[in-house]
């Protein structure tokens, strides 16, 4: 399966009080093929998934491949802190048609590294799509360590793993388990473009919700190796990137949305919209950057 380059990990949209805006969510995957993306992840963390009734999982990963109709690869959110609920939820996206499952770490749990690899090879044996694990720390409270990774390629159902620590040691560690039958994906914007440089098959993105286009010539750049040209677009990406780190994901970049016309900036509680203030004043301003610059372009 070609999951690989510029990857968008999809914020959900919500109406202003609080419903699943089907609507918004047709106008961003709308902007993501205009803008270039490749895959697009449906209700991973960036989407709120664990904000997301059955119904209305189901109705917005069976709205997403209605609606991309084949054209890109729709990668469905299915981790889930128990082994059992995870096979079960992959299932689940198996049978609404996903092409394949993002499965995050278990998450509070904190199980061992055992715990880890017999995790994944339940979901790989049964769940029933091609399995992406997800490692993110900084959420779950646990790492899934590259040896553990190593074990967990050779069954033919884990197709690659999202890496989200993007310190340089685990980037090359990572880097070092790529096989033709087996991708690294970055999952942190900051780190994306060395991890690509270093031999990351693309980056499951969080800003690219909002600047696919140049979140498409910064992959496209990185992944043919030409450092100069993927340093140049980093830059002029970063600014975004940093402002997006004023408040825990999702809550900044779904502030972007309105002036893009894709949604609300509403997130669902226990997370709450960001304020009005400098935080907001400077993703605007980040914006407004990116976008003139691909007007001069």
């Amino acid at each position: 399966m070609n999951i690989r380059g510029s990857i968008c990990a999809l914020v959900t949209p919500f109406s202003s009080d609080g419903a699943l805006d089907v609507a918004a969510f047709g106008r961003l995957l709308d902007f993501q093929i205009a803008g270039g993306t490749q895959a697009v992840v449906v209700a991973g963390s960036t989407g709120e998934a664990h904000m997301l009734e059955h119904d209305e999982y189901d109705r917005l990963l069976a709205y997403a491949l209605e609606h991309v109709a084949g054209r890109i690869p729709v990668i469905a959110g299915t981790g889930e802190a128990g082994t059992a609920k995870t096979v079960a939820a992959t299932q689940r996206a198996r049978s609404l048609g996903a092409n394949a499952a993002l499965v995050v770490a278990p998450y509070y749990v904190r199980p061992t590294q055992e715990g880890l690899r017999r995790h994944y090879l339940e979901v790989a044996d049964h769940g029933g799509l091609p399995v992406l694990l997800y490692n993110v720390p900084s959420r779950t409270a646990c790492d899934l360590l590259p040896e553990t990774t190593a074990l967990l390629r050779d069954h033919p159902g884990i197709i690659g793993i999202k890496e989200a620590r993007g310190d340089a040691e685990r980037i090359e560690r990572t880097a070092e388990l790529v096989r033709p039958d087996f991708v690294y994906l970055s999952g942190d914007d900051a780190s994306g473009a060395e991890a690509m440089l270093a031999g990351a098959a693309g980056t499951i993105s969080v800003v690219a919700n909002l600047v696919p286009r140049a979140f498409r010539a910064l992959c496209d750049a990185a992944t043919a190796g030409n450092r100069v040209v993927a340093v140049r677009c980093n830059a002029a990406l970063d600014p975004l990137v940093q402002a997006l780190n004023c408040a825990p994901n999702p809550i900044a970049v779904k502030a972007g949305l309105p002036d893009l016309g894709l949604g609300t900036a509403m997130p669902r509680l226990p997370l709450v919209e960001l304020e009005q203030g400098p935080a907001r004043e400077h993703l605007r301003k980040a914006l407004a950057t990116l976008a003139s610059l691909a007007d001069a372009a």
